[in-house]
């Protein structure tokens, strides 16, 4: 499950800056929604899976409620993923 956990994390903060980096100046300057669309769905998904294998991973590793706090906080920050997963999931 940890290593379900792991790609996921670099998976949701990849989506996370596709995006918003990619995706949405597509969208807004460019006038092309159709990536923002197929990428926002992939994002969801990946968000859901990321929090859902966090509650998991947590509870199987009887880790305490501040470091899903921290996993919780780190999928809504740009960049946060690749950090928890560098520092907390090797």
């Amino acid at each position: 499950m940890l290593k379900a956990f792991r790609i996921t994390a670099i998976l949701e903060g990849i989506s996370y800056l596709a995006l918003f980096g990619v995706t949405m100046p597509l969208k807004y300057w460019a006038e092309i929604p159709e990536p923002n669309k197929w990428v926002g769905y992939a994002h969801g998904f990946l968000f859901i899976a990321f929090i859902l294998l966090a509650i998991g991973v947590c509870y199987t590793k009887k880790w305490g409620f501040k470091r899903l706090a921290i996993f919780g906080i780190a999928s809504l920050l740009p960049f946060a993923t690749f950090y928890v997963e560098e520092k907390y999931l090797r």
